[in-house]
Order: C-alpha cells, then sequence, then structure tokens
C-alpha cells in the first residue's frame, strides 16, 4: 500500500487556500472593499461546507456513532483530522495481524501486446479504509476545485485587472486557486479512468500526469483569462454567458436521460434516498456544469448508470465540446477587442487574444498527446477500433 499522498495534497490545498482567502478578506475589510470581502469570504465558506458534506457522505457518519467527528466537521476541520486519520492508519498497517475484507480481481495489462491477466490481491481492513479515504478526498478536491477555487480565481484576476496591480497576497491566492482548479481537474481525469476501467489494474505513469497536468494548466488559463477580460471590458456580458454555459451543461445529462426513457437504477435510488430525495443529485449535476464551464468535466454524467459516470469512451463529447468552447472563447475575443480600451495599440491587443486562443489549442494538443501515446488504458480503445471498453456493460 502507497503512502497517501493525494490525501495530503487534498488537504494541503484546501488548508492553504482557506487560509489565504481569509487573511485576503481582512485587508479587504480593512481598506473598506466591503463587496470585495463578501465575495472572498462567500467562495471560501460555501465550499468548506461543501468539502464537509462530502467526506461526511461518503464516509457514512451519520450512520455511525462519532460525535466528536461530526463536531469537528462543523468546526469546518474535518479534512484535517481525516488526514491524521489515514496517516494513522498507514503507519499502524502491519503491526496488527487482521484478516483480509476480500479478495479483489483486476486485469493487468501487460506489455508487448500479450492478453490481460487476471491477478488477485487480499484487501485488509486497513487498506480498505485508506482506500475510502483515498476516494473521498479526490471527490472533495473536485468539490473545492470548482466550487470553490474556480470563482476565487476568476474574482481576484478580475480584481487585479480592475486596479492594475497584483499584490503579494492576491497573487498567492490566484496561485494557490490555479493550483487547486488543476489537482480538481486532474482527478476529475483519474477518476474518470479508474471508474471507466474498474475491471484493469491501472498504474498511471509520469509522462500521463505530464501530459494531463500541462493540458489542464493551459486549458483552465486561458478560460479564465478570457472570462475575466471580457467582463472587465463587458460587465453585462459576462454574466449571462456564464450563466448560460451552467444552465446548458447542467440540464444535457437530464435531457439524455429523458430521452433514453431509462427508469433510475436500483442502487441510484438507495443513494437518493440516504441523501435525502434529489438534493445529492442536483448538487451533483450543479458540479458537473461548473467544472463544464472552466474545461472539460472528462467523461459523461450518465444518470441512467449506477455509478452516475458513463463507462463508454464516447469520442464525440469532447469533440463537441470543445468545438463550441473553441467558437466561444473566440467570438469573446473578438468582443472584447472590439469593446476594450485598455490597450491604445491595437496590435498588442490582438497579440494577447492571440496568446490565449494559442494556448487554449495548445492545451488540446497535450490532450491528443494523452490519449494517442501515454494514456494507460490506451491498447483497450485503440486495439478495438472503437470506443467501447470490452467486458463494461
Amino acid at each position: 500500500m502507497k503512502l497517501p499522498i493525494s490525501v495530503f495534497l487534498s488537504v494541503f490545498l484546501f488548508t492553504a487556500e482557506t487560509t489565504a482567502a481569509l487573511y485576503l478578506s481582512f485587508t479587504y475589510g480593512s481598506s473598506g472593499d466591503r463587496i470585495y470581502r463578501g465575495f472572498t469570504l462567500l467562495f471560501t465558506l460555501l465550499p468548506s461546507v461543501l468539502v464537509q458534506l462530502t467526506l461526511t457522505f461518503i464516509h457514512r457518519d451519520l450512520q455511525k456513532d462519532r460525535p466528536f467527528v461530526l463536531l469537528l466537521h462543523i468546526l469546518q476541520l474535518g479534512p484535517i483530522v481525516r488526514c491524521l486519520e489515514a496517516f494513522y492508519i498507514y503507519g499502524s498497517m502491519g503491526k496488527v495481524e487482521e484478516p483480509y475484507v476480500s479478495i479483489i480481481r483486476k486485469k493487468r495489462l501487460p506489455r508487448g501486446g500479450a492478453p490481460p491477466e487476471e491477478v488477485e490481491e487480499q484487501l485488509g481492513r486497513a487498506e480498505g479504509k485508506i482506500m475510502t479515504h483515498r476516494a473521498a478526498f479526490a471527490r472533495a478536491s473536485v468539490v473545492q476545485a470548482f466550487m470553490g477555487s474556480a470563482p476565487q480565481l476568476t474574482l481576484q484576476a478580475y480584481i487585479s485587472l480592475l486596479h492594475r496591480a497584483v499584490p503579494i497576497r492576491r497573487g498567492t491566492m490566484m496561485v494557490v486557486s490555479m493550483l487547486s482548479m488543476v489537482y480538481g481537474a486532474l482527478r476529475c481525469n483519474l477518476l474518470a479512468i479508474k471508474i471507466k476501467y474498474d475491471d484493469y489494474e491501472v498504474k498511471i505513469g509520469p509522462a500521463a500526469f505530464l501530459c494531463i497536468f500541462l493540458w489542464r494548466s493551459l486549458e483552465i488559463s486561458s478560460r479564465v483569462a478570457v472570462l475575466v477580460l471580457v467582463g472587465s471590458t463587458l460587465q453585462l456580458w459576462v454574466l449571462p454567458v456564464v450563466l448560460a454555459d451552467l444552465l446548458a451543461s447542467s440540464l444535457h445529462p437530464w435531457v439524455q436521460f429523458w430521452r433514453s426513457g431509462a427508469p433510475f437504477p436500483e442502487g441510484v435510488e438507495k443513494t437518493l434516498e440516504r441523501a435525502g430525495t434529489g438534493v445529492a443529485l442536483c448538487l451533483l449535476t450543479l458540479l458537473y456544469g461548473t467544472i463544464s464551464v472552466f474545461c472539460w468535466p472528462a467523461t459523461d454524467l450518465d444518470l441512467a448508470h449506477a455509478d452516475l459516470i458513463g463507462r463508454r469512451e464516447n469520442w464525440r463529447h469532447p469533440v463537441t465540446y470543445y468545438a463550441l468552447r473553441f467558437a466561444e472563447n473566440v467570438i469573446l475575443v473578438m468582443l472584447w477587442l472590439a469593446y476594450q480600451k485598455d490597450f491604445h495599440q491595437p496590435p498588442i491587443a490582438v497579440l494577447l487574444g492571440l496568446h490565449l486562443l494559442v494556448g487554449y489549442a495548445a492545451g488540446l494538443v497535450f490532450m491528443l498527446v494523452l490519449y494517442r501515446f501515454c494514456h494507460p488504458c490506451r491498447r483497450l480503445y485503440l486495439s478495438q477500433g472503437s470506443c467501447e471498453q470490452p467486458g463494461n456493460p
């Protein structure tokens, strides 16, 4: 069992961003910028509450007698105590002999084009708990990234552009929010791979990590910069554009589910009953729509599947998404060039707009490199000549 580094990274980014946001909101309050302080606190406290709910829901704490842990979650300290618990479990592994909980059967992809071979692994109780922690923090990182870091980064970049200055406090806040967004997008990719190819033993190599990091960094930074530039010039237009994107992305899974005519899977119905009718599902579709505003969610939200995740490589979805998003970015940049008054020399503004579009296109190049050369399961869809994963319904 590997050291739970992903748990530590999630907690580090959560703590760093919350601390930086609270300090920045204090400086806004001292300088009399009440609106900036209010939005900074909103984009900090709201995702923090959602992160606590995510960790509590996945660990099923409401069904257990753990009042102290619930109290820490109410105090917004749940991620820290969860991280300490995960490392304590890891440190105590092997000291106490315990029976295995279950046997996991996975298919391993050997090198050289050989057929997959099935391997068995014994999963102990401690290993199962660490896997639960990793799964919980992976989902919490996505919530933190796109429900908090994304609007926070956009807000602070907008303020910096209006004031023509980036102080150290605000610059630190923007860097941490950017890292949180990239990490959340990376977790989206890893979650999609592990869910789609659940029957296989998936190992992400350094080249794949590098491609995903560069792809997501260029995609997110270019998208945020376009929205900020348009918002600084056409304040009344950027909000309807973002709301239209959010509404279309959130309703798309429901439209697909309605057109399919399929009923809710039994597993989804039980989840909804435990979560309180459709509140959890509505929050999930809202999260899916928020991710789609800034970057590709890496998978389809399939309401007709028990895992709520599409388990087929549907290439039409990313092609359609990036075609529409790139066209939207081009239109927004052209509108900004037509109405901007910040650059008195038009060639400089044109170069800036071209840099943003080229940066967005460069991110797509790294995505193509990932899926063609570095994807851990590329053999499964390249060898079949289709988008469907073998063995999955």
